[in-house]
């Protein structure tokens, strides 16, 4: 099990790798869960998750 890769990133997997301070990951995240849907997050109570492959086309696809 721990050779396993993890296919969902934490918020804080997140946070590091946009570069932004928690509030504002927070208010981001909340946004994108409820309006935007730029990528797919999965809420279970107050945790977010967040499925690499969905993140990870968002991200790259706004670099080019």
């Amino acid at each position: 099990m721990e050779d396993e890769i993890e296919q969902v990133y934490s918020a804080e997997d997140i946070q590091k790798i946009l570069k932004i301070g928690k509030n504002k990951l927070y208010n981001f995240l909340y946004d994108v869960y409820s309006n935007t849907h730029y990528f797919k997050i999965i809420k279970i109570g107050k945790l977010y998750r967040i499925p690499k492959n969905s993140f990870d086309h968002w991200f790259y696809k706004i670099e080019e």
